[in-house]
């Protein structure tokens, strides 16, 4: 039996059904290209400072040639990356790369349990921090694999006198990096001018390589490490770049980064697809200030904006973002999270252009479908699979569904992860003999190949984009002694999509939410924490003692 691709007769004029893989052999390969062509013009910005592909070029060779010639790491070596949006992240991150080895991207926010777990699991040999989160790699460092520990402040790569302020006001003033004391620790800045006594040995980068671990929970709750090689990166980069390319032009796009560059969503949309144009990213280092965000944006002239639902929300909904000069804008993508009609329709109302929705896994580098560029309106749908890319709705038993009917969300493409790291079972759960991955989310297509979300088969919460799996709220808030049980679901919240919602049992009759919250606080990430506790004297379950998930989440809770 043939497999139907309806979608290929809707996509864009210029949009090719498949992209070429051979034009280059690696994520790094990419920005050589890019800094032949582009190499005086600028390539990331951040807090007025700007550095050129050149610079890039130039600093990331230094790091690169630093973890080879002094730390002596081996290709395949792991190096963490604990930072925000700043000057630092691309520089370490190639340089990574360009050594021959694999990034793996930390969420700065981890608490000492997440961080642990993470080095731990990827064995990571090296890891850089902010100095803002550096407390927490000195509470788990010495457990770890960890060798070398790099620090830096915000202001390291913003020069004289700018760089030094920064950093003094976000210590003395605003109190924002607490004191840590990490023996044998080294500065970023120490790193590059070391980096400079050694010069960078040929390093053979294959398709194959693994070029990050990219860690995503699992229904087990564990955080795991999604292999994603260098074909899967750049499969992903060419496929969105043969989808927004019919209108972006080389060397002149600005793009706006304010979702963390950590995030695969960033890392691919923005780092990736616009350093293949030659634009420029504007990093956002904290998107969470919406006003000067906003003001921001007021001096930046950008032509495109990645973003999630609240994202865009919150900046609808600060003063002044109507009167942002938008003459330039003609991309807006929305991923992560479900876009919801009534932000699309203010914002085409506001910018004059269309939120395009995308969707998109950590296991598919991310892009797997995205709606044509020149849409009218909303529509409802995350779009269409992309070039290279079939996608399908299969049945619990794995047969595919016909049109319009409601099933499990399959991807088939070059972009598709080459699994989780050291976990073989849990790879062969999710990508099966015929290279389907089911992605969990309930979905259906209709005529024209369009795909619609419907539901999630995981009971996993999406809480502004980032994914929170009930079983680690769980397993965190069981250690409370005087918790008996508790289970975790997601609940609507018009500000993030979800909240977390936490239902328990108690032990101690003298719990409260509040030391239930204490205790979230004190280990987990914000965005998992719990908005609402409610107590009950019993949990609904199955007749074989499995937690109702389903049933808890209604009705809608009062806030604790």
């Amino acid at each position: 039996m043939s497999f139907e691709r309806p979608w290929l007769s809707q996509y864009p004029d210029g949009v090719p059904a498949q992209i070429d893989m051979d034009e280059f052999p690696s994520v790094v390969s990419v920005l050589e290209n890019a800094i032949s062509k582009y190499r005086d013009r600028p390539a990331f910005s951040n807090l007025g400072k700007v550095l050129t592909y050149g610079e890039v070029d130039k600093l990331s060779i230094q790091f690169a040639a630093y973890l080879l010639g002094e730390l002596k790491l081996k290709k395949g070596d792991r190096v963490a990356i604990m930072l925000p949006n700043c000057l630092q992240y691309p520089i370490a991150t190639f340089g990574v790369l360009r050594a021959g080895l694999t990034v793996v991207n930390t969420n700065p926010m981890y608490t000492a349990r997440e961080l642990k777990h993470q080095l731990e699991d990827s064995g990571a040999s090296a890891i850089l921090v902010l100095d803002n989160f550096a407390g927490t790699v000195q509470e788990v460092v010495a457990g770890t694999a960890i060798k070398q520990v790099i620090t830096t402040g915000l202001g390291d790569m913003l020069g004289f006198p700018k760089g030094p302020i920064v950093n003094f006001v976000l210590k003395h003033v605003k109190k924002m990096v607490p004191d840590y004391d990490i023996p044998g620790a080294i500065r970023f800045r120490d790193t590059l001018t070391l980096g400079q006594m050694h010069s960078l040995p040929a390093v053979d980068i294959s398709q194959a390589d693994i070029a990050f671990l990219q860690y995503t929970g699992g229904t087990t709750g564990v955080a795991k490490g999604a292999m994603l090689t260098h074909r899967n990166l750049v499969a992903n980069m060419q496929q969105a770049a043969a989808w927004i390319g019919t209108n972006a032009k080389m060397g002149q796009e600005v793009i706006i980064t304010a979702l963390p560059l950590y995030h695969i969503f960033a890392l691919t949309a923005n780092g990736l697809v616009f350093m293949k144009f030659g634009g420029l990213n504007h990093m956002i280092t904290n998107p969470r200030d919406m006003p000067a965000f906003v003001k921001e944006l007021k001096k930046t002239p950008f032509t495109a904006i990645t973003g999630v639902n609240t994202l865009f929300n919150g900046l609808l909904n600060t003063p002044g973002f109507d009167q942002v000069d938008f003459s330039r804008l003609h991309l807006t993508l929305g991923g992560g999270m479900a876009v919801q009609r009534s932000v699309a329709d203010r914002w085409k109302e506001v910018t004059g252009v269309t939120l395009v929705e995308a969707y998109g896994l950590t296991e598919t580098s991310p892009a797997a479908c995205i709606n044509p560029m020149d849409i009218p309106a909303y529509n409802g749908s995350i779009g269409l699979p992309i070039p290279s890319t079939d996608a399908c709705v299969k049945d619990d038993q794995g047969n595919e569904l016909p049109m319009g009917e409601v099933g499990e969300l399959c991807i088939r493409g070059p972009q598709v992860m080459k699994g989780y790291w050291e976990r073989p079972e849990e790879t062969a759960n999710v990508i099966d003999a015929d290279g389907w991955l089911h992605t969990g989310d309930m979905a259906k297509m209709d005529e024209k190949g369009f795909f619609y979300i419907v539901d999630r088969k995981k009971d996993m919460i999406l809480v502004s984009g980032f994914n929170v799996y009930p079983n680690e709220i769980e397993d965190v808030i069981a250690m409370m002694p005087g918790v008996l049980e508790v289970a975790a679901v997601g609940v609507v919240d018009e500000k993030s999509g979800e909240a977390v919602k936490v239902v328990i049992v108690k032990k101690d009759p003298a719990l409260t939410a509040e030391d239930v919250k204490a205790h979230a606080r004190a280990n987990l990430t914000a965005y998992k924490h719990p908005r609402y506790v409610e107590f009950r004297t019993e949990l609904p379950k199955t007749n074989v003692g499995k937690i109702l998930r389903r049933e808890l989440r209604d009705p809608p809770p009062a806030a604790a």
